[in-house]
Order: C-alpha cells, then sequence, then structure tokens
C-alpha cells in the first residue's frame, strides 16, 4: 500500500510536470487563441482594392460591391497608360476573401495560470513579434466635337470595356452620358486633374447577355496589369456620391516590404490592448467603435495600419496562409513558377484602412514601397481570470489584484472606444471569494489536462 501511495504520488507529480512543459512550449511558439477579427463585412460601405506591386509593374486588382440593377452599373478608373485586352482579366471573388480574412484584426484570448502553481513561462500576452473572348477592337475612334478618343474596346467576361483618352472633363463627361453610361453629377470636376495628368480612362459596363449567360449572381473584380512608375490609387472619382464617410481597404503585395501612404500620414491602429472579457461577444461593436474614435483623434486624414506580415507565416492565425496558387491569382508575378508548391518567403502584405470623405481626402492615395519588414496586427486581448483553488498567499494576492486590473480593462475600453465607463463597469464581473472555488489536487491536473487536449 505504501508503494501503491508512493507510486500514486509519483504519477501525479509526473502528470503536473508533463502539463508544465506542454503548456510552457505551447505559450511560447502561440501568441493567444484566435477568437474574432474584423473583416470587411463589418462596413456596409468597403470597397476592396488588391495592389501587387514590383519595381514598375503593378497587378490591380478591384473588388466590386455594386448592389444596384447591373444594367445601371459603370466603372471610371484613371489608369495610366493604355491597356490591351491581355492586361485585363477577371479575377476569382475569393482571392480578395482570402486576404481580407488573412490580414484582418484579431481579437485573441488567454488563460492565466495558477497563481499557486511553480513559476513557469505561461501563457500571458505578448506583443507582436518586431514585427474570355475579345470583341471586335475598333481603337482610335474619335469624337472630335468633345475631345473623346476611344483608344481600346474589348469585351471581358461580362464587361465591356473602353479605354479612352480625353483632352477636357466636360467632353469626357457629356460622351459617356450620350454613350449610355449613368455618370454621377459633379464628375466633370474630379476627372479634370486626371485629364491634366494625361491618364486615360479605363471605362467598364455590363454586358448583360454576357452576365445572364454567365450564372453568377454578383459582378465578379476584374484585374488589371501595367507598367508604370506611378504607384498610386485613385480616389476622388469615389466621392462623386459620397454623402458620407467610406471605407477603403487595401491590401499592397510585395517583394520588399511594408508600403506606406507617401502623400498622407500613415498610422498604426491601437493595438495589443487588453480589454474586458465581455467584449468578445461584442467584438464587431467594440473594433467599429475604436476606429472611429482613432479616425477622429487623428483628424481623419489619415490611413491606418492594420497588419503588416510575411504572407508565409501568421500568429495567431485568422486564417491560413495564401498557398502559391491563390497569390497568383491575387497578381504575385514574381515567386518562383518552377516550385509551385513551396510556400514563397519573399511575398509581405501591407493591409492598409482608409475612411475618407469628399473634404478630408482631395488628393488620391500615393503608395511607397518599404524595406521595412516589422511584422504588426491590429490585436485585442481577453485574460480570462484563473477560478482553480487559490490555497496560498500568492492566490490571495492574485485574487486581491483582479479588481485593479479590471479597472485598467475598463479603462482602456473607454479610451479606445469612447464608452461610457459606467457601463462599462455594470458588465465587469464582481470579484466574490464563492467565485474560486477549491479543486483537490487531481481535479485541478484533470482541469489542466482538459485545456492542453483543448488546446
Amino acid at each position: 500500500m505504501t508503494y501503491l501511495r508512493s507510486f500514486r504520488v509519483w504519477a501525479i507529480a509526473l502528470i503536473a510536470f508533463l502539463l508544465t512543459f506542454t503548456v510552457s512550449s505551447r505559450a511560447l511558439a502561440f501568441c493567444g487563441f484566435y477568437v474574432a477579427k474584423a473583416d470587411a463585412k463589418l462596413y456596409n460601405q468597403a470597397s476592396q482594392v488588391a495592389i501587387a506591386r514590383s519595381g514598375n509593374r503593378t497587378v490591380l486588382t478591384m473588388a466590386n460591391d455594386y448592389q444596384g440593377d447591373v444594367k445601371d452599373f459603370a466603372m471610371v478608373v484613371p489608369v495610366p497608360v493604355i491597356l490591351q485586352r491581355e492586361q485585363v482579366q477577371i479575377a476569382d471573388s475569393r482571392i480578395i476573401e482570402r486576404l481580407d480574412s488573412f490580414s484582418a484584426p484579431r481579437l485573441v484570448e488567454y488563460f492565466d495560470p495558477d497563481p499557486c502553481a511553480p513559476p513557469i513561462f505561461w501563457n500571458r500576452p505578448m506583443a507582436a513579434p518586431a514585427m474570355e473572348s475579345a470583341a471586335p477592337g475598333r481603337a482610335g475612334r474619335s469624337n472630335q466635337a468633345l475631345g473623346v478618343t476611344v483608344e481600346e474596346q474589348f469585351t471581358v467576361g461580362e464587361y465591356d470595356i473602353l479605354i479612352l483618352s480625353a483632352r477636357e472633363s466636360d467632353g469626357l463627361e457629356t460622351w459617356l452620358v450620350q454613350n449610355g453610361y449613368r455618370i454621377p453629377q459633379g464628375a466633370r470636376e474630379l476627372l479634370r486633374p486626371y485629364i491634366r495628368q494625361r491618364m486615360k480612362f479605363f471605362v467598364a459596363k455590363v454586358n448583360l447577355e454576357e452576365y445572364e449567360n454567365s450564372g453568377y449572381q454578383a459582378l465578379r473584380p476584374l484585374q488589371m496589369t501595367y507598367e508604370s512608375p506611378r504607384f498610386m490609387l485613385p480616389l476622388r472619382l469615389g466621392m462623386v456620391n459620397a454623402d458620407s464617410s467610406q471605407d477603403l481597404l487595401v491590401y499592397i503585395l510585395s517583394p520588399e516590404g511594408q508600403a506606406e501612404v507617401s502623400n498622407y500620414r500613415t498610422v498604426k491602429v491601437p493595438s495589443d490592448a487588453e480589454i474586458p472579457v465581455y467584449v468578445k461577444d461584442e467584438f464587431s461593436d467594440f473594433y467599429k467603435a475604436m476606429f472611429q474614435t482613432s479616425y477622429t483623434r487623428e483628424g481623419r486624414n489619415v490611413a491606418f495600419l492594420e497588419y503588416a506580415w510575411d504572407m508565409g507565416s501568421c500568429d495567431p492565425c485568422s486564417a491560413e496562409p495564401l498557398s502559391p496558387e491563390e497569390l497568383r491569382q491575387a497578381g504575385v508575378f514574381w515567386t518562383r513558377p518552377e516550385m509551385p508548391n513551396t510556400m514563397p518567403n519573399n511575398v509581405f502584405i501591407t493591409r492598409l484602412h482608409v475612411r475618407y470623405t469628399r473634404d478630408k481626402f482631395p488628393e488620391d492615395l500615393i503608395f511607397q514601397q518599404t524595406n521595412n519588414r516589422t511584422l504588426f496586427q491590429g490585436r485585442y486581448i481577453l485574460r480570462h481570470p484563473y477560478t482553480g483553488e487559490m490555497a496560498c498567499e500568492a492566490g490571495r494576492q492574485y485574487r486581491r489584484s483582479l479588481r485593479q486590473r479590471f479597472e485598467q480593462e475598463a479603462q482602456t475600453l473607454a479610451r479606445l472606444t469612447g464608452w461610457n465607463i459606467r457601463d462599462i463597469r455594470d458588465k465587469l464581473p464582481q470579484i466574490r471569494a464563492e467565485q474560486f472555488p477549491a479543486l483537490p489536487l487531481v481535479a485541478r491536473l484533470q482541469q489542466l489536462m482538459g485545456r492542453v487536449i483543448d488546446r
């Protein structure tokens, strides 16, 4: 019997050691457990653009969130060069969704360790590491009276495409209206600067016959490839019928490092903030309020960095990194095609979030690439208090510290969101002795075992 009791004690000690080692190892390798993300679905009007760029070559993919009757759809995008049919194609809308999901700001959670256990490395919050066939072309047709020239004309998928040049904005607006394009009033004012810069105009409308034959329920993204030293995104035309602020998410893929906006400030969204656990059920409301508060605080004329990471990894992952084939579909052209199944290590993603209005973003976005490969993510932290047995002085001190910690989390939440501190405090857990029931040692080990298995 004595031998049996000794064996049980030894076995329990061994289990405790193994649990400690296992949990500690995972904690060092994994920065929290992902539980929610702030993707484009949070916003009613969120445009999404993916830009893959290396050198002077740009692959621009524009997601289409058009909600009206497709026969009324018209897209006018200034472009620096005359595009040919082979430079324009249809993209898979799932690629934009994958980029969004992978790079979205995220909510992570941690579970406090037993304060009475021997000192070990646990999973406390850690800062992010420094972290189709073409229609016959009729190029060159000119309307001399209006100063508009059709440089190229072709069909791609469900879209009829024109590439136009123009001498003056009044003539271009008149030509578009006369040819059946529904252009919002006030467009000529915003077209004028592009004409002065001698830019061309990529004009798309829906080919109804092709659209009906395609079987798709929504318009697919358009993707264009061109060579130009200009690294920019035309923004002003999107303001023509913008009665309120609109959100723009830009995913920039580069073989170098972070991209930033050069003609406006680029600032990081607040990150690595510990907030009350109850926000897990209100994360969408939290992020929208937090972003609006930061947007106002920064003067409503900045680009927010929400994510910057090497595409070969993620920590924690809100979605798996894109495969080499998915990256190719997103426009990445500089990876090695002879190794299709190898994850590339030279694709860096930058996620920029711009909220714009006509009075706060009067200029288009001009980007610049950098060699900065510091990793960053918008990350918000939930720390669940330990609720097991705490029959030691450290446990009593831990229990007393929770009230102050909860208050700090409440103050942080109020500062980030502008929410009323009294309303936040009403939702905080109350610290009572009965919330921390005593558990025998074996039960505590079983609880820890269950956590390791779950993870």
